[in-house]
C-alpha cells in the first residue's frame, strides 16, 4: 500500500465519475475560505436560542459555552489532522471509509446529508417568518419558497458564487458580533457616550442568586441547549477541497478555531449577561441579544437583530445546501449513491447533487407548514443528535488515521492532535456522557431526540450493512475486490479527489 494511492496530492480539482464533467473545481479563493472559517461557528441558534440557556442555566451558561467550545476544538482539532493530510470534499465521512470501513463512510455520510437537508427548511421558515414582518404582502411559504430558490441558484452558478455570497453573509454576522461585543463591554465600563446606565456590570454575573443560580446540574442542562448551536464549524474543511491550496486552509481554519469560539460565543454570552440580569423577563420575552441591545437605549433594537438574524439565517441555507451537496457528491463518488450525484457541470457544480438536496429541503418546508406537529417534528427529533454521531465518529477515525498518515506519509502531518491519543479519547468520553445525559432529559426533549436519532442511525446501518455485503458478493462472482477493499487500496489518482477511490456500485 502507498501513500501516493491511499493519501492523494492536494491542490487540484476533484474527478467526475464516468467523464462527465470536469469534476470538482478550486472557485474558493484564499479571503472566502477565512470567512467561511469564521463565520461558521456563528450560526442563528446563537442569537435565536441562547435566551432558553440563559434562563435556564444563569450566568453559569458560559461554563457549558465552555464545555461544548472545548469539545468542539479538540473535534475539529482532530478533523484538521485528517483533512489537511487529505483534503475532500466528503471531509469526515471519506476519512471514516478509510479508517473504519465502508459502512462508516456510508452512514455518516448519509445522516449529515439528512441532518443539512432539514436543516435547510428550519432556517427557510426562520427566514420567511422575518421577511414576513417586513412585507406582510408575502405570505409566509412565498418567502420561504423564494429564498431557497435564489440560493439554490446562487449554489448552481459555481462553488465562486457561493463562496462569494457567504464571505459577504459571514462578513456581516462577524461586523454585527464585533460590533456588539465593543459597545456592550463600553458600556460596563462605563465609557460609552450618550449611554448611561446602571444596570450594566460584571457584577450581573453573582449578583443575582450566584453564579450558578440553579446549582452545578444547571451546566450540564445547559450543554444540552447549546451544543447543537456550535454545528458547521466543520463547514471549512468541506469547503478546503474546493480552494486554491486545500491544506493551507484546512490549517488556517484549524489553528483559527479556538479564538473563534472565545470571541463569538463566550465574548458575547459574557456581554449579554453582564449587561442585564440573567433573570430579567425581557431576555426571554424579547431574546437575549435584542434585550442586551435594549438596556443600552439603541434604537429600533429589535428591527437591528432581526437583520442579523436574517443574515445568519440566509448564511446557514447557503453554506447548508453547498454541504448536503458535497457530501452527496462524495458519496456518489465513493458509490454509496447514484453516481449522478458525483458528475459535474463544466464549471464543476456537482448539479444533480444540488437539486437532489433542495428537492428534499422543499419536501421538509411543505412538512413544516402542512404537519409540524408530527412529520416535521418528527424530522427535526430524528436529526438532532446527528451532531454528536458526526463528532464521534471523526474521534474514532482519527484514532486509526494518525497511525495510517504516520506509517505510509508522516511528512502529510502538518496539523496534530495535541496529546494523542488521550485526548482524543476524552473528547469521545465526554460525547458518550452528554448523549447519555440526553437520555435523563425529559423536559427539553433530549431523551425523544436522541431515541430518534439512534432509530434512523440503526435503520441507516444496516441498509449500509447490507450494501457492503452485496458489494462483497458482486466482488466475489467478478473476482474482484470488494468496495471497501478497494477503498482501502486504491486512490483518485488526480487531484484532491474523494479520498477513498472505492468501486462504484453503480
Amino acid at each position: 500500500m502507498t501513500s501516493q494511492s491511499t493519501l492523494p496530492k492536494a491542490g487540484s480539482g476533484q474527478t467526475s465519475p464516468d467523464g462527465h464533467g470536469s469534476g470538482l473545481q478550486a472557485g474558493l479563493k484564499n479571503r472566502h475560505l477565512s470567512m467561511i472559517a469564521i463565520g461558521g461557528v456563528i450560526g442563528a441558534g446563537l442569537f435565536v436560542g441562547s435566551s432558553t440557556g440563559i434562563a435556564t442555566a444563569g450566568p453559569g451558561i458560559l461554563l457549558s459555552y465552555a464545555l461544548v467550545g472545548t469539545l468542539v476544538v479538540l473535534v475539529m482539532r482532530m478533523l484538521g489532522e485528517m483533512s489537511a493530510a487529505n483534503p475532500t470534499s466528503g471531509s469526515f465521512s471519506a476519512h471514516a471509509d478509510r479508517a473504519l470501513g465502508s459502512w462508516a463512510g456510508f452512514s455518516i455520510g448519509w445522516l449529515y446529508w439528512f441532518f443539512w437537508v432539514v436543516v435547510l427548511a428550519v432556517e427557510a421558515t426562520a427566514g420567511a417568518k422575518i421577511l414576513s414582518g417586513w412585507v406582510p404582502a408575502v405570505p409566509q411559504w412565498g418567502w420561504a419558497l423564494i429564498v431557497m430558490l435564489v440560493l439554490t441558484a446562487t449554489n448552481l452558478i459555481s462553488v465562486g458564487s457561493y463562496g462569494e455570497f457567504e464571505f459577504w453573509f459571514a462578513g456581516i454576522k462577524v461586523v454585527a458580533i464585533g460590533a456588539f461585543i465593543v459597545v456592550g463591554l463600553l458600556a460596563i465600563f462605563g465609557v460609552l457616550p450618550g449611554v448611561h446606565t446602571d444596570q450594566a456590570s460584571f457584577g450581573n454575573l453573582t449578583d443575582h442568586g450566584g453564579f450558578l443560580p440553579h446549582g452545578p446540574g444547571s451546566i450540564l442542562t445547559g450543554v444540552l441547549l447549546v451544543v447543537f448551536s456550535f454545528m458547521g464549524s466543520e463547514i471549512a474543511t468541506l469547503a478546503a477541497g474546493e480552494s486554491e491550496d486545500p491544506q493551507r486552509a484546512v490549517t488556517k481554519s484549524t489553528n483559527s478555531i479556538i479564538w473563534r469560539i472565545g470571541v463569538f460565543y463566550l465574548g458575547s454570552i459574557l456581554v449579554v449577561v453582564s449587561l442585564i440580569p440573567w433573570d430579567d423577563k425581557a431576555v426571554t420575552d424579547k431574546g437575549s441579544y435584542v434585550a442586551a441591545l435594549d438596556s443600552l437605549g439603541i434604537a429600533h433594537a429589535g428591527q437591528i437583530m432581526n437583520f442579523i438574524v436574517l443574515t445568519s439565517v440566509l448564511s446557514c441555507l447557503n453554506s447548508g445546501l453547498y454541504t448536503a451537496s458535497r457530501m452527496a457528491f462524495s458519496l456518489g463518488g465513493r458509490g454509496d449513491a447514484p453516481k449522478a450525484f458525483a458528475r459535474t457541470t463544466s464549471r464543476g457544480v456537482p448539479r444533480t447533487a444540488i437539486l437532489v438536496s433542495v428537492a428534499f429541503g422543499f419536501v421538509a418546508v411543505f412538512f413544516n407548514y402542512k404537519f409540524p406537529d408530527t412529520v416535521f417534528l418528527f424530522l427535526i427529533n430524528s436529526s438532532g443528535a446527528v451532531a454528536l454521531f458526526v463528532w464521534l465518529a471523526i474521534c474514532f477515525s482519527q484514532l486509526r488515521m494518525r497511525r495510517i498518515i504516520q506509517r505510509e506519509a508522516p511528512e502529510k502531518l502538518v496539523v496534530k492532535m495535541w496529546l494523542y491519543p488521550y485526548l482524543t479519547w476524552a473528547a469521545a468520553a465526554l460525547i458518550v456522557f452528554v448523549l447519555g445525559y440526553m437520555l435523563t432529559d425529559t423536559e427539553h426533549d433530549g431523551r425523544e431526540t436522541v431515541l430518534l436519532s439512534l432509530l434512523v442511525a440503526v435503520v441507516v446501518l444496516v441498509i449500509a450493512f447490507v450494501k457492503q455485503r452485496l458489494d462483497r458478493g458482486r466482488g466475489a462472482v467478478a473476482g474482484e475486490p470488494a468496495a471497501g477493499e478497494a477503498a482501502a487500496g486504491a486512490g483518485t489518482g488526480t487531484g484532491t479527489g474523494t479520498g477513498t477511490g472505492k468501486v462504484s456500485a453503480g
